[in-house]
Formats: structure tokens, C-alpha cells, sequence
């Protein structure tokens, strides 16, 4: 079991305050959950309790960007090492070592995270973005590069936001292509772009040309990468490209039939894997 803490509403990094979902036994090993974009905390809320069944308490953040006395300006303000030193705080102040699952971004971070403070980390579980390494491999050498063409354009200042709030129009359409429903879409407007969140979340795009891409990329922690074959943004090269990076026990869970949005749309089998792997890390 992780040394108990307090219930946890916020912490503090960077001279930034984070809001927290602390749940489940106090007691209980600690699992840490990184949301993706466009979405916060909740999307775990039906994988938590999964979690918490099975006596594991998890911690929720709304990351840099999404959490209102988390928002800095500027695009180099959302690095990756910043997002992971923004982990690495929660999960020091938790006790020292969790369990990390992350899902879309919330995966890159959750993969990075690994690679940098391993130490700090017991297992990994990654839903539906690979490795990084993977990533840019198959970008360049497979269709990854087409179906990652709106990275490009969350480039460009202000549009994407303007778009965003326009109710059935371009941006919400393709939310909708790949996979969010009617009560996914109302979310977006109401969690990200009514509560200020989006320029944030896009500012992680906007901070990909600043990627260091240098250091070891290779992963020691014992792995789970959960994928699903109905993702209209990830396609299946770059996630099997994963297992290359890995110097740890390591598992690829294919969920048929899923869209991108797995732990909304999948939460069941998503939590089934993630318990697999913390319940057996070797």
C-alpha cells in the first residue's frame, strides 16, 4: 500500500495551482489518471470507480491548461517537461511512487513521464497514443502523417478557438467523425469551451516545435498500451511500433470495434486492462 495523504482538491507547481479528483480508499495504492484533449478529470469517472472497486484510489488532475489557476501564457509555458514535472509534483506529494494511466495526450505525458522519472513510476498504461518515439516514426514513414493533419492546423493562432464555440460547425463535425456522441460533443462546449479550457489544451499542440527530442527513449517500467481499431486518429503502424521501446514487460490490448474516446465510450474494458497490468506489473 502507498503511505496515506490526505484527500487532495489541488496542488501546487510552478507557482500554478492544479485541481485534483482524489477518490476511492485513502489507503489504497495510488493510481494516477492523465486526461487527454479535449477533455479533464471527468473522463475517468467511470474507469475510477473500477478502480476504487478494487481498492485503488485514484487522482485526477486537470493539467496545465485545463485548470483555471493552471493556465500561463505562452506557448512554451506547455512543454512536455513541464507537464511531466507537473506529474511528478502530484505524484510526490502523494507518497512518491504510483501507478500512471494516461489517455490521448494525457498517454504522451504518462509515456514521457516513464522515460524521464521511472523511479517514480510502478506501471504504465497508455490508451490509444503509442510511445512518442513510435509516434514520430510513423508519422513520417506511414498514413499517421494524414490522419494527424489537424495538428498542423491547431497552429494557427485564434482560429481554432473561434471555430470550437461555433455550435454543428467544423470542429465539433469532426469530433463527431471520430466518435464522440451528442453527450461527448455537449462536454467539449460546457467542460472545455465554456470553462475557458481550449486555448490551453491547444497550446499543448502548440508547443509540440519545442519537443526535445533527445535522451534514451526507452521504457523500464512494466507497460500496458491499450488501442482501439475504430481510432480514426492513431492507426495501427505506429502503435505496434511501441514494443521496440520497451526494456520492461509490455502488453498491446486491442479493443475492437471502439472509437479514439475510449474511456467514455469503453470503460469497462479499459479498466479491465488497467487492473491487469497493476495487479500483475512483472
Amino acid at each position: 500500500m502507498s503511505t496515506p495523504v490526505d484527500r487532495l482538491t489541488s496542488f501546487t507547481h510552478d507557482g500554478l495551482t492544479f485541481d485534483v479528483v482524489d477518490a476511492g480508499p485513502v489507503d489504497g495504492d495510488v493510481v494516477v489518471l492523465l486526461h487527454g484533449f479535449p477533455e479533464r478529470a471527468s473522463s475517468w469517472e467511470q474507469v475510477a470507480a473500477r478502480l476504487h472497486a478494487q481498492g485503488y484510489r485514484t487522482l485526477a488532475p486537470d493539467q496545465r491548461g485545463y485548470s483555471p489557476g493552471a493556465r500561463p501564457k505562452g506557448r512554451r509555458a506547455y512543454r512536455i517537461e513541464l507537464l511531466v514535472a507537473d506529474v511528478a509534483a502530484l505524484v510526490e506529494l502523494a507518497g512518491g511512487r504510483a501507478h500512471v494511466v494516461g489517455h490521448d495526450w494525457g498517454a504522451i505525458v504518462a509515456w514521457s513521464f516513464a522515460i524521464a522519472r521511472p523511479e517514480l513510476v510502478r506501471t504504465l498504461t497508455a490508451l490509444s497514443v503509442p510511445h512518442p518515439a513510435s509516434f514520430l516514426h510513423a508519422m513520417t514513414r506511414t498514413t499517421q502523417g494524414l490522419k494527424s493533419w489537424y495538428m498542423a492546423a491547431f497552429q494557427i493562432p485564434a482560429v481554432p478557438e473561434l471555430l470550437a464555440g461555433w455550435r454543428g460547425g467544423p470542429v465539433e463535425r469532426w469530433m463527431r467523425a471520430g466518435g464522440m456522441d451528442d453527450a461527448a460533443v455537449e462536454r467539449f462546449q460546457r467542460d472545455i469551451v465554456g470553462y475557458g479550457a481550449l486555448p490551453g489544451g491547444l497550446a499543448w499542440y502548440r508547443a509540440m516545435p519545442f519537443m526535445d527530442r533527445g535522451g534514451d527513449p526507452r521504457v523500464t517500467v512494466p507497460t500496458t498500451m491499450i488501442w482501439s481499431d475504430g481510432d480514426l486518429y492513431i492507426g495501427r503502424a505506429a502503435v505496434e511500433g511501441a514494443a521496440r521501446f520497451m526494456d520492461a514487460p509490455y502488453e498491446l490490448v486491442v479493443l475492437p470495434g471502439v472509437s479514439h474516446w475510449i474511456p467514455t465510450e469503453a470503460p469497462e474494458p479499459a479498466a479491465d486492462a488497467i487492473l491487469a497490468r497493476l495487479e500483475s506489473p512483472a
